[in-house]
Formats: structure tokens, C-alpha cells, sequence
């Protein structure tokens, strides 16, 4: 069960988002305070970002090391600055190989997505599904063998052909979720499906899982710690009192403007 960090707002170094709070990522990647398996995040990270300025898609650096022995990420993260940031620790599912092409953020095309959670025996149970649903454009995408990545193409599969609003990002993660649920269903799976996506403007996450609790998650707007921004983190980066949790089953959407929208998620 990974952990992760998607901002959005006034562009800030990200070093700000991935190790300068009380438990930041960094710090959540060896002692994490709400997971509901695994210990640590030891299996690699990613961090994600945009400089649109100079080109429109992002960047993503990745290793297969702890994120807390990274000899290169600290000063990186003091010298680039962004105002969409993704970052993610990696706990491996077992039998899912340590290795870059598994390690999130996942990068296509302006997206960024990331996801905490799992789908029960993927590779015996949904993978096939997935693949076969898939346009070839998205199948041809899919470079690792995660559970997640397959989501991100199911994502993109759903949004194929329309304009990437918030709306759209929100409806194609809702009609994502639903669809991995009905397929899991008759076979009694658990999903957890907490999700991350952003075009470097807009900002979707979701809460969900098929038995509760789903895995935590929490956001702030505005705030003290992060000001003229919107921040969602596995777990609260700091003491401060101004986390808000997201329901279970929910999409929340964030627009350009930070605009914020809680949306029920329908599965039925």
C-alpha cells in the first residue's frame, strides 16, 4: 500500500511537498502512521511535475531505492519549483517486481496519475479484463505490470476523445472506478481504489474501496502550510488542524481555480 502527495496551486520548490513538513513523504516512506498493510514504503518513488513554460507534458524522476537514500532527490527538489506536483512511495504488491517501470507517478501524454490501494489477485483475476477492454493506443502505454498502471489506461480509455476539464477528469475516474467494481463483484474481490490524476491545471482524487475502511486520505485549501494551493496526502503532513478528510467514495474534483467539488460515487 503505497503513500502520496498531489498539489496543486502557486508553484513552490518540491522539496516543500516531499520533505520539509513533520511527516512528510520522505518520512511516511519508513514510518507511516495509517496504513492498513505493509510496514514501510521501501520499494522505490516517483515525483512528477510541470514546467509548462517550456513544455506542456510533464517530467517524472523514479528510482527503485527508498526514497530516504536518494543521494540525487534532495538537491533537485531544493532547485525545481512547480505549481502541479505528484509524489509517491512505493510499497510492492508481493510478486510485483521492484523495478522503474512499476514505480508511480505513471506519465501520458499532460497526465499524471497515481494510486493507493489494490486490486486483489490482479494478474488472476482483472488484468486480462482491463487489457481487453483497451484501445490500442492505451494498451500500448502500459510498460510495467502494476495494477495501477492498468487503471491509468482503463482512466484514459474512459476520457478518450474529450476535453481534459475537471469535469471530464472527474466523470472518467467515477465511470473507471465503477467499472472495476462491477467487474470485481461477482468474484468477491476487494478494490481499493484511492486515485490521484491531474493535467498539470486540474486536480482529481477518489476515496474508495469495496470493503471500509478504504485507505486514508485527507486535503487542505489554502491553508497555513501550503497558501493559494490545494494539497491531498495519503496521511496529514503536519499537526495542524485544517486536514480535511475525504469521504469514502467520493470523487473530489479541483478545477484551475481551486475551486472545490465532492462528488458521490455511484456503483450500483
Amino acid at each position: 500500500m503505497c503513500r502520496f502527495v498531489a498539489y496543486l496551486g502557486q508553484a513552490i520548490p518540491l522539496a516543500r511537498v516531499v520533505s520539509e513538513t513533520e511527516h512528510s513523504l520522505v518520512v511516511q516512506s519508513y514510518q507511516p502512521r495509517e496504513m492498513t498493510s505493509g510496514v514501510v514504503n521501501a520499494d522505490g518513488f516517483g515525483v512528477g511535475w510541470y514546467n509548462r513554460a517550456l513544455d506542456p507534458t510533464p517530467c517524472v524522476y523514479t528510482n527503485i531505492t527508498p526514497i530516504w537514500s536518494d543521494r540525487n532527490l534532495p538537491g533537485l527538489s531544493k532547485h525545481i519549483a512547480s505549481d502541479c506536483i505528484f509524489a509517491n512511495v512505493r510499497s510492492a504488491t508481493p510478486g510485483q517486481a521492484v523495478d522503474q517501470s512499476n514505480c508511480q507517478p505513471f506519465a501520458y501524454q499532460r497526465f499524471l496519475f497515481m494510486h493507493n490501494g489494490y486490486i486483489e489477485n490482479f494478474r488472476q483475476t482483472l488484468m486480462r479484463r482491463i487489457r481487453e477492454t483497451l484501445r490500442d493506443e492505451y494498451y500500448s502505454t502500459i510498460g510495467g505490470t502494476t495494477d495501477s498502471e492498468h487503471v491509468f489506461a482503463l482512466f484514459l480509455n474512459f476520457l478518450h476523445a474529450r476535453a481534459a476539464t475537471a469535469q471530464a477528469m472527474s466523470e472518467a475516474l467515477h465511470a473507471t472506478i465503477r467499472q472495476l467494481a462491477l467487474w470485481a463483484r461477482p468474484q468477491q474481490l476487494h478494490v481499493a481504489l484511492n486515485l490521484a490524476v491531474t493535467n498539470g491545471e486540474s486536480l482529481v482524487v477518489s476515496r474508495f474501496s469495496t470493503a471500509t475502511p478504504a485507505p486514508s486520505l485527507y486535503y487542505q485549501q489554502r491553508s497555513a502550510l501550503f497558501p493559494n494551493a490545494t494539497i491531498v496526502a495519503s496521511e496529514r503532513l503536519s499537526s495542524q488542524v485544517e486536514w480535511n478528510v475525504i469521504p469514502e467514495s467520493c470523487v473530489l474534483a479541483i478545477d484551475h481555480d481551486l475551486r472545490a467539488e465532492t462528488i458521490p460515487l455511484s456503483i450500483s
